[in-house]
């Protein structure tokens, strides 16, 4: 099992929620640790999961998930409100990069994925994610490739996989419309001409016969 899938069935399945996509993040800068902080929990990964509720009417999330070094089990940390995301920055608009910002109403993450792809795949899904569960609170998309917000996205890529599907399928019935129309034509044709010949035939032999 994936890590995602495993994080989806641990953390996300028994709230009745399915994991929409995650990417695995480290902190750009690091937090500030109070100093007479003890007892830390020692290295970790942290996940950012992008999920929805099954129930109607839906609700979206973004959770923060971690694993901590030595155990198999996954940690639900902070979780936000899709509809308290601000703005997400893409840091750069030219290059693939794995930098993003993710701005809330009361926070502000900056982060670097394990692999620009994985972001990539992760801001589709989010972009796509906003456009369908929010209304009037949209977050703004900044510093980001077209490719990141819909411009070559994945998602954009399977519509246009089916729409491209649905129109080679009609092309071939119409193909094969026009086909069966032209063999139907010669079939009527052929008829046409063989009913002549025998009438030319009856004559002649009609007329043979007298």
């Amino acid at each position: 099992m994936s890590v995602k899938s495993a994080i989806s069935k641990e953390i996300f399945a028994p709230h009745d929620e399915r994991m929409l996509g995650a990417v695995q993040v480290k902190r750009r800068t690091k937090k500030k640790i109070p100093f007479l902080a003890t007892g830390g929990q020692g290295e970790y990964l942290t996940y950012i999961c992008l999920s929805v509720t099954n129930k109607k009417p839906a609700q979206a999330y973004i959770t923060k998930v971690k694993q901590f070094e030595g155990s198999a089990s996954f940690v639900r940390r902070t979780q936000w409100m899709l509809e308290q995301l601000r703005q997400v920055n893409g840091i750069d608009p030219h290059r693939d990069s794995p930098e993003f910002d993710l701005l809330f109403e009361n926070a502000f993450d900056q982060w670097v994925a394990s692999k620009a792809s994985e972001k990539c795949t992760f801001f589709q899904i989010l972009h796509h994610t906003c456009q369908r569960y929010l209304t009037d609170k949209k977050p703004e998309f900044i510093n980001c490739q077209p490719k990141l917000i819909g411009g070559n996205s994945i998602l954009h890529s399977a519509a246009d996989s089916v729409t491209s599907a649905v129109q080679k399928a009609s092309q071939a019935l119409n193909e094969r419309g026009e086909r069966l129309s032209r063999a139907e034509e010669k079939t009527e044709d052929m008829k046409n001409s063989a009913q002549q010949f025998a009438e030319t035939a009856h004559k002649l032999a009609m007329k043979h016969k007298c």
